[in-house]
């Protein structure tokens, strides 16, 4: 008889203790940050480019899965060679409601400029994927290969072929200056906005070459209107799926086979606003990560040929504390610091 009083508070005291327990994981799960208001995705370059790109198929897959109850709102800030951009995120210290979509003139455009602006003021979030570039030229061209380009290029003398590029001393021009050094040609380079613009001047025929992204002329290389000479990496991108009738993106050979020593790789990254907390940092990093895993991004990759290398945290650090070092040497070597 004594068993049966002292089991029964017993197991009501455990019961109540389950309850409670429950009741706390889920008012902590229920706790979790996540944004209420919309969130601003902020693009430092020009429409139709790809950053610009990049930044509204992610708001198109937030969406579209309903990955987020809060809205996105896609901003182009590209003033300043993007330094617009990366100015009203270092400003908004401790709003998780902004982001950035970055490609490499997140170390260029204050090397150049000298704005006070450095990576290290906003809060890393994701690598989303690495960029190619390749030397693209008009499909009404004679050209087949780089090395036919590049001795038309050197046949005719300094100054006389056009290349195509996004902005001033950031990554198009930087390679541009590569490849002269490596092939001892001189281009008159040419700035547009955004990669978009450069493809659309280049089937217009007011330039003669470009050095874009695949997913930036990819539309009008299916369209037949342009050509891919050769991919600035030491290796051929690896998709295999046709994007004309004959040729996919694995059918581009590098420019070292070409003869053209010349490579160059573009991070496609996200960034938050300084001082932001971890939970807020945490919140962006599953949520991208969620982006990474639906089919519309894998299409997105396959098709613009991306290198589909990802990175958070440490790992994401310190590979940008190597790509700064090596964006100061490139510029440097160019003759493209601010003075």
């Amino acid at each position: 008889m004594i068993s049966k009083l002292v089991s029964r508070p017993a197991a009501r005291l455990t019961t109540a203790i389950a309850t409670a327990l429950l009741a706390l994981a889920g008012s902590s799960a229920a706790l979790a940050w996540e944004p209420n208001k919309p969130v601003e995705f902020i693009v430092p370059a020009g429409t139709g480019g790809g950053a610009d790109q990049m930044a509204r198929l992610i708001q198109g897959i937030v969406v579209k899965h309903k990955l987020m109850k809060e809205s996105m709102v896609v901003v182009n800030k590209s003033g300043g060679a993007g330094a617009e951009g990366f100015l009203s995120i270092k400003e908004a210290k401790g709003d998780p409601h902004k982001l950035v979509v970055t490609l490499s003139n997140l170390f260029t455009t204050p090397m150049a400029t000298g704005v006070p602006f450095n990576w290290k003021d906003l809060t890393p979030v994701s690598m989303m994927a690495l960029d190619q570039f390749v030397l693209w030229v008009n499909a009404d061209k004679p050209y087949k290969t780089a090395a036919e380009y590049i001795k038309a290029v050197k046949d005719a003398g300094p100054n006389k072929f056009k290349m195509g590029g996004t902005g001033s001393k950031q990554e198009d021009q930087i390679l541009t200056v590569g490849l002269e050094k490596a092939t001892g040609t001189k281009f008159i380079y040419v700035p547009f906005k955004g990669g978009g613009e450069v493809a659309v001047q280049l089937v217009g025929d007011h330039i003669d070459s470009s050095v874009n992204n695949p997913i930036e002329a990819v539309a009008q290389w299916r369209a037949g209107k342009l050509r891919p000479l050769c991919v600035f990496d030491d290796q051929r991108m690896p998709h295999k799926a046709k994007i004309t009738d004959t040729q996919a993106w694995s059918d581009i050979p590098t420019c070292k086979e070409a003869g053209v020593p010349t490579d160059y790789v573009m991070l496609r990254g996200i960034f938050m606003a300084p001082g932001v907390t971890p939970e807020q940092v945490q919140f962006y990093v599953d949520l991208l990560k969620k982006v990474r895993e639906t089919p519309d991004w894998k299409d997105y990759m396959e098709k613009g040929s991306f290198n589909t290398t990802s990175m958070t945290g440490a790992d994401f650090r310190k590979w940008l504390e190597g790509a700064e070092a090596m964006h100061k040497q490139l510029m440097t070597e160019a003759g493209f610091l601010a003075k």
